[in-house]
């Protein structure tokens, strides 16, 4: 019985985390570039009793073993970086990325992170920065009183100054891609962090080598599925009930053979 009440057990501990991040992702449904997550469940270690081939007579063998699992827990979670839609704003400095890859962006340590949110703003120098005030990498700066400013799906930046006519070019964004996007580490704030597991990042042209175009005016939405979201919620709900009733289970099968012992 308490072999029961521990399987039961671990498998209560594993739907929790799993609903926490359902909770996590139904929280950023409309976090503009957020990644949903995914709770992945693995088996503990079995509790072997017979091992399948082992002799069952003189010349013959048993077909199939005979263990016992312990339970169950999270692997890991695991981001799901597919494309997110493309919310249209008409701002001129809101920017999106359809493809892979991430902006690049100077944390006021000097490290640097990277996000798929491409709601850009302008600082006091004219510099083009996140909500938070984090720089653009490589730097952009847009001089005062520039007008018709343009970014080109390559990443080009241009603008009208003041007393031209003609268009001139500012800068060009760099998109950073890597190999194993699922290892960045989420810092907050929209905001990954390169890890061994991601790989160092590629910077490069916007459009080229596998890196996305980048889209002005737009923004990613995140890419939960509400209703998906919401039937693994309630699947989990359930699964989370069966495992109770299995510890309620084991419990009264205890108290049985205790009170008629």
């Amino acid at each position: 019985m308490t072999s029961a009440l521990q399987i039961a057990r671990s498998g209560l501990d594993a739907l929790d985390q799993k609903m926490k991040t359902i909770s996590n992702n139904l929280a950023n449904v409309n976090t503009t570039g957020f990644k949903r997550d995914r709770a992945n469940f693995e088996t503990l270690m079995y509790q072997t009793t017979r091992n399948p081939g082992a002799p069952s007579a003189a010349d013959a063998q048993y077909a199939t073993g005979l263990g016992t699992g312990t339970g169950v827990r999270v692997a890991g979670t695991e981001r799901i970086h597919t494309q997110g839609s493309l919310q249209q704003t008409d701002n001129a400095l809101d920017l999106a990325i359809e493809g892979s890859g991430f902006f690049q962006l100077t944390l006021a340590n000097g490290r640097t992170a990277y996000t798929r949110d491409g709601g850009f703003k302008l600082n006091s120098d004219g510099q083009l920065v996140t909500g938070s005030g984090n720089k653009l990498v490589p730097a952009i700066t847009i001089p005062d009183g520039a007008q018709a400013i343009t970014i080109a799906a390559d990443g080009t930046v241009s603008a009208t100054l003041q007393g031209q006519t003609d268009p001139a070019q500012l800068g060009q964004i760099q998109i950073a891609r890597f190999i194993n996007p699922a290892g960045l580490q989420p810092i907050g704030e929209n905001m990954y962090a390169e890890t061994i597991a991601s790989g160092t990042a590629q910077a490069g042209v916007p459009g080229t080598n596998g890196a996305g175009a980048v889209r002005q005016g737009s923004l990613e939405t995140s890419n939960v599925s509400t209703v998906q979201e919401l039937v693994d919620m309630i699947e989990t709900q359930r699964a989370y009930e069966v495992n109770a009733k299995v510890i309620n289970s084991a419990d009264e099968m205890a108290k049985y053979v205790t009170q008629n012992m």
